[in-house]
């Protein structure tokens, strides 16, 4: 994109990354479909495999399709560059594992997804990172819980499935009074309704098969970094030490501003090996091209819902922070001011069973373990996405027995209500609560 402008959200949607391609004018984005690339000479190789020049050596490293993602992410989060991913909890793994090595520590919200509880309490405890899950996520307790080994804060823009909003400004603050960052994961936002690095984070990540693909076709993860932190100041040795990976590369004083970038590259996801194939990459860009205008027809239709919802008497409970009684909606005002997104949660009067009937009552509703779609999703997180989870930290995840779980689409919102209006109906049969 041309530097002399400030271009919309929508037009970098459509353009950042992508332009038209030189070689064949086809105005798609390519999909190159190949692991590896050709040298120019021996002298080439040597200087791409050193990390001196600039170039494509193996699609597990980099593939211009997947760069071209890249690119467009980076730009609509405002960041210095991005790393995709072949999931989002990949991402996530990889954007921690580049500056965090057994020894040291994390303190992250406990209002998390159930996979990201279980990747930072099992899987990172594994490996010699301990994690400490800081329920409610307010910014003094998480300072609370900061040690001297701790190398990063981390939460989400609206937790899931909680629906709590981050008070992302004061929990930066707190990460870089102790010399971390603050590491955000803004899936259930997406860059068009909040931006995190515009309010101090330093790294945010996405599982892009969310929102940003959006049509339930594409695994994928971003990482999108804002290039401001200080990563050779020494809190971080893996950034500023001498790398037995790269001939004791120091990274930090060989890249400076792109240090975490490009370990996160060159060294993680080089041995990880969770890399974005090109197909993925293209069906996600399709993806971001509509990603403005899907993401203020979500908000819209589950305004709509949320305000029906909380109008009935067989709902105990809407946890939705575009309602004016929810606890987090001033926070929503500062953060989302376009929409508290369109993903939430309810409880049922008549708990369980009454929730396992108002679900399979559904026709328009699909019942699957995802969100984001186009189309509308529902899920019992109890039973499903955090049943992996002990009773406590189900509750501090903000998750109960009659919680109910709504991915709001795009369909045409009368039909949803439609369709809601019959299963609240049939569950509150069940449940005793109606004739």
């Amino acid at each position: 994109m041309p530097e002399d402008r400030p271009f919309g959200l929508r037009t970098r949607a459509l353009h950042a990354g992508t332009p038209p391609d030189p070689e064949t004018g086809a105005r798609a984005q390519p999909i190159y479909l190949s692991t590896s690339f050709v040298f120019d000479s021996t002298e080439h190789a040597a200087e791409l495999f050193a990390l001196r020049t600039y170039g494509n050596i193996y699609s597990r490293i980099g593939n211009p399709t997947v760069a071209a993602f890249e690119e467009k992410l980076a730009s609509l989060e405002g960041g210095l560059g991005g790393l995709a991913t072949a999931s989002g909890l990949s991402a996530q793994l990889i954007a921690i594992l580049s500056l965090a090595q057994a020894g040291d520590h994390l303190v992250a919200s406990a209002n998390l997804y159930g996979g990201t509880v279980t990747q930072f309490s099992v899987t990172l405890k594994r490996m010699g990172i301990d994690v400490t899950l800081v329920a409610g996520g307010e910014p003094a307790a998480l300072a609370a819980a900061i040690r001297p080994t701790t190398k990063a804060l981390f939460t989400e823009t609206i937790g899931n499935p909680a629906g709590n909003i981050a008070d992302i400004a004061a929990i930066a603050a707190v990460a870089h009074e102790h010399g971390v960052p603050l590491l955000v994961d803004n899936t259930f936002a997406s860059p068009v309704l909040c931006r995190p690095l515009e309010w101090g984070a330093d790294v945010v990540i996405h599982s892009a098969t969310k929102f940003i693909g959006g049509h339930g076709t594409a695994l994928g993860g971003i990482i999108v970094e804002s290039g401001k932190f200080d990563w050779g100041a020494g809190k971080h040795p893996l950034l500023s030490s001498p790398s037995p990976g790269y001939h004791d590369m120091n990274f930090a004083e060989t890249f400076g501003e792109f240090a975490f970038l490009m370990r996160a590259r060159v060294e993680v996801l080089r041995d990880v090996g969770a890399a974005l194939s090109p197909m993925n990459a293209f069906l996600l860009i399709q993806g971001v091209e509509t990603l403005p205008l899907r993401m203020r027809a979500h908000v819209e239709n589950a305004r709509v819902i949320a305000r029906f919802l909380d109008g009935r008497d067989e709902v105990a409970w809407v946890a939705y922070a575009g309602l004016p009684a929810s606890p987090y909606h001033a926070l929503a005002a500062k953060y989302l001011p376009d929409g508290a997104g369109s993903i939430f949660t309810f409880g049922l009067r008549g708990g369980r069973d009454a929730g396992r009937v108002f679900i399979e009552s559904l026709q328009l509703w699909s019942h699957l373990a995802n969100v984001g779609d186009a189309k509308s999703l529902v899920i019992h997180p109890a039973t499903t996405t955090h049943q992996q989870l002990s009773d406590a930290d189900m509750i501090a995840a903000g998750v109960t027995p009659d919680t109910i779980r709504l991915s709001v689409g795009l369909e045409d919102v009368d039909d949803l209500i439609w369709d809601l209006d019959r299963a609240l109906l049939a569950a509150a049969r069940v449940a005793g609560t109606t004739a």
